[in-house]
C-alpha cells in the first residue's frame, strides 16, 4: 500500500488532473464506484485501478473487483490521505482508475442513415461538453465533433457531467478546415443554430444522417459556419432571456430530432 504523498506513482496522478500533461501521455483520471464500474463493463482500456480500502463504502465495489479479475487488471491500493491528494471529489468514495483516451479519427469516419452528430465549436465549459455527451447518448446519437480550441472530454469534470456516456460514444477533434474537407467528402447535411435565424426549430425537418453544429458558450455560430449549414435554425424565446445555456440549447434540438425520428 502506497502511504506517502511524494510516491512517483501518486505524482503522476496528481498530475493528470492538467491538459497538458492528459495530452502528452494520452491517459486521463476518472473517479467514483459508479464511473469506473461502468468503465470495467464497457471494456474500456484501463491502465490501472486504484483503490483506498479504509475510503471505500459504497454499492457496487464487489462487482469492481469482480470485474478487475476477469480482465486482469492491475490494482494499486494506497491509503486514505494519499487518495484524498489527487482526488477530485468532496468525500471520495476511495475507487478510482487511470485509462488510456479513445479517440475517432475524423478522415475514417463514415456517416449512415440514422446517424446524428453534435460539432462543437470552441466549447469552453467542460461541464457544458459532458452534459452534451450525457445528452447525444441519450438520444442515441453517434458522437461528438470537437472543432478548434475546444476544451478537454477527459477533463474530470467533463467525464463527471457525462454519467458515463464518454465510453459510449465516439469523441473526434479537428480544425474547421478538416471539418469543411470532411463534409465534401461525406456529403452530410449539417445543421447550424443561431438566435437570428428565420426558421423555427420545431417548423424544420432534420435530414439523416445529420450533424447539428452548435457555436461556442460566447460567441455562437460566426460567419464561416454559416457558410458550411444547409439551414441555420433558431430555438424561439418570448421571455426576458436572450439566450440559453449551450447545453440546454443543444438537448432542445436534439431531441426534436429525436422526435421526429422515432415511431413510438
Amino acid at each position: 500500500m502506497i502511504t506517502s504523498t511524494s510516491n512517483p506513482q501518486v505524482k503522476m496522478i496528481r498530475k493528470l488532473k492538467d491538459k497538458k500533461e492528459r495530452q502528452q501521455t494520452g491517459l486521463y483520471y476518472m473517479e467514483g464506484i459508479r464511473i469506473v464500474l461502468e468503465a470495467l463493463q464497457m471494456d474500456m482500456p484501463l491502465k490501472e485501478i486504484i483503490l483506498a480500502p479504509e475510503l471505500i463504502t459504497g454499492q457496487g465495489i464487489h462487482e469492481i473487483y469482480q470485474e478487475v479479475q476477469r480482465l486482469e487488471i492491475p490494482v494499486t491500493e494506497v491509503s486514505g490521505d494519499v487518495f484524498r491528494s489527487f482526488s477530485v471529489k468532496e468525500g471520495p468514495q476511495g475507487v478510482a482508475a487511470i485509462a488510456h483516451q479513445q479517440w475517432t479519427d475524423l478522415k475514417e469516419l463514415i456517416p449512415v442513415t440514422g446517424d446524428v452528430w453534435v460539432a462543437l465549436d470552441s466549447v469552453a465549459d467542460p461541464g457544458n461538453l459532458g452534459t452534451i455527451m450525457r445528452t447525444v447518448d441519450a438520444i442515441g446519437g453517434k458522437g461528438v465533433i470537437l472543432l478548434d480550441q475546444s476544451t478537454d472530454p477527459y477533463d474530470s469534470t467533463s467525464i463527471r457531467a457525462s454519467m458515463g456516456a464518454l465510453f459510449h460514444l465516439q469523441i473526434i477533434k479537428a480544425n474547421l478546415a478538416e471539418f469543411v474537407q470532411w463534409k465534401l467528402v461525406s456529403s452530410i447535411s449539417i445543421i447550424g443554430t443561431s438566435d437570428s435565424a428565420e426558421m423555427d426549430y420545431h417548423d424544420f425537418r432534420f435530414p439523416d444522417p445529420i450533424v447539428l453544429l452548435m457555436g461556442s458558450e460566447r460567441m455562437g455560430l460566426q460567419p464561416q459556419h454559416y457558410k458550411i449549414c444547409e439551414q441555420v435554425v433558431r430555438i424561439p424565446m418570448v421571455g426576458r432571456s436572450d439566450s440559453l445555456n449551450l447545453a440546454i440549447a443543444t438537448a432542445v434540438i436534439v431531441y426534436e430530432i429525436f422526435n421526429q425520428r422515432r415511431t413510438k
